[in-house]
């Protein structure tokens, strides 16, 4: 069934996943983004990849619009909101330092691997959060109660159909049901994917306004 967003409740806790790759918690007014890699187009023109920089000005203003539409109390980024340290331009700095005062709502950075080394200033860092009986993550991490689940990134999840000899790929958020982990679909335009296991249960993004679970 296609539908704009799906819902689904972690004990009293209500999750929203929407198309638009972001998690939405209404009752606590935070919204999750996860792998933004600003940055990464830098990066690899510095290594003789020619690539366009207009990736990171869209994952702005996608970020500006989801802010303004959903309007919560905090923005928190699961991770990689960087792709590299050697890839930051002043420009870029001043504008994810601004982020806070732009958005008119705390920003909090849960760290991912890719963020090792920047010099992140007016965000909360941090190396995980957990409330109530949910975690927040870029990695997968262990727990040993089955009643928490685990919310991250990193993994990229991707689903590829064929049909003919043609293969596309398409972003969703996958569910480890074995171990309670929901995987965020990476948020920034220049990123990649793993394939999800069979196993994962599985949301997929068909548009910017469109959501399928299988």
């Amino acid at each position: 069934m296609i539908k704009s967003s799906f819902k689904f409740y972690w004990e009293d806790t209500l999750l929203e996943m929407l198309p638009s790759r972001a998690l939405f918690l209404p009752g606590a007014k935070e919204l999750l983004i996860c792998d933004i890699h600003l940055g990464k187009a830098e990066y690899f023109q510095q290594n003789g990849i020619p690539l366009t920089n207009n990736t990171d000005e869209n994952n702005f203003a996608r970020i500006e619009k989801l802010v303004k539409k959903y309007n919560p109390d905090k923005l928190i980024i699961l991770g990689d909101l960087f792709h590299s340290k050697y890839s930051i331009s002043k420009t870029l700095q001043k504008k994810v330092e601004d982020l806070p005062e732009l958005l008119n709502t705390n920003v909090e950075l849960v760290l991912g691997n890719h963020d090792i080394g920047c010099n992140i200033k007016n965000l909360k860092i941090l190396d995980f959060k957990k409330i109530k009986n949910i975690i927040f993550s870029h990695e997968p991490i262990n727990f040993k109660s089955n009643k928490n689940l685990n919310i991250c990134g990193h993994y990229h999840p991707k689903v590829y159909l064929k049909n003919n000899g043609d293969k596309l790929s398409l972003r969703c958020f996958a569910m480890d049901t074995n171990k309670n982990i929901l995987f965020l679909p990476a948020f920034g335009d220049l990123t990649g994917g793993y394939h999800c296991k069979k196993s994962f249960k599985k949301w997929i993004i068909v548009s910017e306004e469109q959501i399928i679970e299988i």
